[in-house]
């Protein structure tokens, strides 16, 4: 590990992948890839190359995930309220990290995200900037650099939009990056075999 970020990582894993499984039998966190590990696992493994302190949040129900986030390396805090959408997750992640400082916040479906792009959101959010988000042609990404002064809109978060409100009403740092690893998410069976 090149940098060690003084951030906590919050990695959302709570929702149901509807859109992936619309029978719920299978959770598109624990599909695999190609290279033999998991859609969650991966994006847990790229996080904790520069984020050392990594808390995922999964919902209730979720304990092969929890299990299997656990074991890459995160601490797992389950959701009570993580049915109600991403807000909800968020919110329990930052109430989770108590003396949390700054958060970096990235998705579970998200196992495609360059080391190099988390490092510099990273930097720029351990660096004093507020509001921290990664660009890939125009278009912002994930993870996203919350500093302390973002904490209590943080924790009233909830629904489905997550932060995207928060994001609007704030400047933004932003940071133009190389890599579409930042928009690539698993929603579908195509999505992860287009990975």
């Amino acid at each position: 590990m090149a940098y060690a970020s003084l951030a906590t990582g919050l990695l959302l894993a709570g929702g149901t992948g509807s859109r992936f499984d619309p029978d719920g039998l299978r959770n598109k966190l624990l599909a695999p890839l190609a290279r033999g590990t998991t859609v969650a696992h991966q994006a847990a493994h790229q996080l904790l190359l520069i984020v050392p302190n990594v808390i995922a949040v999964v919902r209730p129900g979720s304990e092969t995930l929890a299990r299997a986030l656990n074991e890459a390396g995160c601490s797992v805090v389950f959701a009570a309220d993580a049915t109600r959408g991403m807000g909800a997750s968020l919110a329990a992640g930052v109430a989770a990290s108590d003396d949390a400082e700054t958060w970096l916040v990235a998705l579970a479906d998200m196992p495609c995200i360059e080391a190099s792009t988390i490092e510099a959101v990273a930097r720029a959010v351990d660096g004093g900037a507020s509001l921290v988000a990664p660009y890939y042609r125009g278009q912002r990404g994930h993870p996203v650099g919350f500093g302390l002064e973002h904490r209590a809109a943080l924790l009233a978060l909830d629904g489905d939009e997550g932060a995207r409100a928060l994001i609007a009403a704030h400047p933004i740092t932003r940071i133009d990056v190389d890599d579409p690893g930042i928009l690539r998410d698993v929603d579908t069976p195509d999505d992860l075999h287009g990975l």
